[in-house]
């Protein structure tokens, strides 16, 4: 008897196709159209050029949702989390498991660190009103960069009012046209704008592959003036780590700088979460542009760069993004700073996330689960190879009080979608144990075959 037809099979294939179409230009001589397919009337404009729902964004939006509704399944996204969010999270009146916020040694919510937010908004107000360079700096913040400059051993370190505009606005004046970024394939979004907004030559190599971006710089260095290479402390897709000494090696060899994302590293990597140096027991100077989130491990908001002096001055003086944006709130800053200091004050937060991170992964390896090339440290993603499969087991464990996000195409390639787990230091071996019960269930179920009788 042949196999049963699937109608989520044929959907999934139409969505995909719908996703991956790109629109091909108009011959030179064609008029343009109206959102119906009308031609515009001579001089005039199509309608869908004045129309925000006829824009290909929003219309790739809708055509996902309507997969989803199809597929029964709710919106995965934009979940209004009613408090706190760590271990666990009340969303919608409802108490779950939580597996999606990146509060990894639970300061955000600590007392001390609510403290310290409350006596900054008191001394300071909400707002400091100005840009920093103009008249909004506040002692808090350079107290903020001197702990961060200290935490990496560094010279100085800058901090900005926003993680993404850390690197675009870097990266975008640090670098012209005539200078190229090499960098992972899976590197931020925030990276590729900042190359982008640089005009500079930008160029991918495959993830964490030292040979390729070897041959890649024997190829392309003589032919700029500036070389950037850009790699990530721990990625957040995939939850595994670069060779550091390799690509320093590289760097120096072919005369490059090298910049490391640590927005999910800091606070995770290393004996005191000190990042992906303490990781790999260097000195922080082999790198040149060393750069992190306050949103993350450190419970605030904003970004910042550590390195040498001549790098912070010139970044604090002319990065449009510092430069042009008002000062962090002291509410914000006061917060990381208590979160540095605490980071450092109990090392156990630390070996506790590294403990529930590698009791998940050991686990959900055993039990027979695709999680890629995780090392166990905060991030661990279980891949199920199917974007509407994802999706389901997503919508599935919320329905039983487990929040956890799926990643879909095109985030991820299709044959890559899968379930992105965030672990943080309160989480416990019970919580795991019922995750992972439930998750297998599910998929077990998932793959049984319809009833034909």
């Amino acid at each position: 008897m042949s196999a049963p037809h699937d109608p989520r099979a044929d959907l999934r294939q139409q969505l995909l196709a719908q996703a991956r179409k790109r629109r091909r230009p108009a011959p030179a001589d064609a008029r343009p159209a109206d959102g119906q397919g009308h031609a515009a009337p001579p001089g005039g404009v199509a309608e869908r050029f004045t129309r925000f729902d006829a824009h290909p964004g929003y219309q790739q939006i809708a055509m996902m949702r309507e997969g989803a509704r199809r597929l029964g399944l709710t919106d995965p996204f934009f979940k209004v989390h009613d408090g706190n969010a760590g271990a666990s999270s009340v969303i919608g009146g409802r108490e779950c498991l939580n597996f999606s916020s990146y509060n990894y040694l639970g300061f955000s919510g600590d007392e001390r660190v609510n403290r310290a937010a409350c006596d900054a908004v008191a001394r300071y107000g909400t707002s400091v009103s100005a840009s920093r360079v103009v008249s909004g700096e506040r002692p808090i913040h350079r107290q903020l960069e001197q702990a961060l400059a200290s935490a990496y051993q560094a010279e100085d370190a800058v901090a900005f009012v926003s993680g993404h505009a850390t690197n675009v606005s870097t990266l975008g004046y640090l670098l012209g046209p005539k200078d190229l970024v090499l960098h992972d394939e899976y590197i931020h979004n925030s990276t590729l704008m900042g190359a982008q907004l640089a005009g500079a030559r930008r160029i991918a190599f495959p993830h964490d592959d030292t040979d390729a971006l070897d041959a890649l710089l024997t190829r392309h260095r003589h032919q700029f003036e500036r070389v950037l290479i850009v790699i990530e402390g721990l990625y957040s897709m995939d939850g595994d780590v670069p060779d550091l000494p390799r690509f320093i090696e590289l760097k120096r060899r072919h005369q490059a700088w090298l910049m490391v994302d640590e927005a999910h590293s800091f606070g995770v990597l290393g004996q005191h979460g000190l990042g992906l140096r303490e990781h790999f027991r260097l000195e922080s100077s082999a790198v040149d542009i060393w750069m992190g989130t306050l949103s993350k491990s450190l419970a605030g908001c904003g970004g910042y760069i550590a390195g040498c002096r001549a790098l912070v001055e010139t970044l604090r003086y002319l990065a449009p993004g510092f430069l042009y944006s008002v000062g962090l709130p002291a509410q914000v800053a006061a917060p990381a700073l208590e979160a540095l200091t605490l980071m450092q004050q109990e090392p156990e937060r630390v070996a506790r996330l590294h403990e529930i991170s590698r009791y998940f992964l050991e686990q959900a390896r055993d039990l027979g689960l695709d999680t890629g090339h995780s090392i166990g440290a905060a991030v661990v993603p279980v891949i199920v190879g199917s974007s509407p499969l994802a999706a389901r087991l997503s919508h599935g464990l919320f329905e039983q009080g487990i929040n956890v996000q799926p990643i879909l195409y095109p985030a991820v390639p299709e044959k890559s979608a899968r379930l992105r787990f965030f672990l943080c230091c309160d989480h416990t071996r019970q919580q795991i144990d019922t995750t992972l019960h439930t998750l297998t269930k599910m998929l077990k179920d998932a793959s049984t075959p319809l009833d034909t009788t």
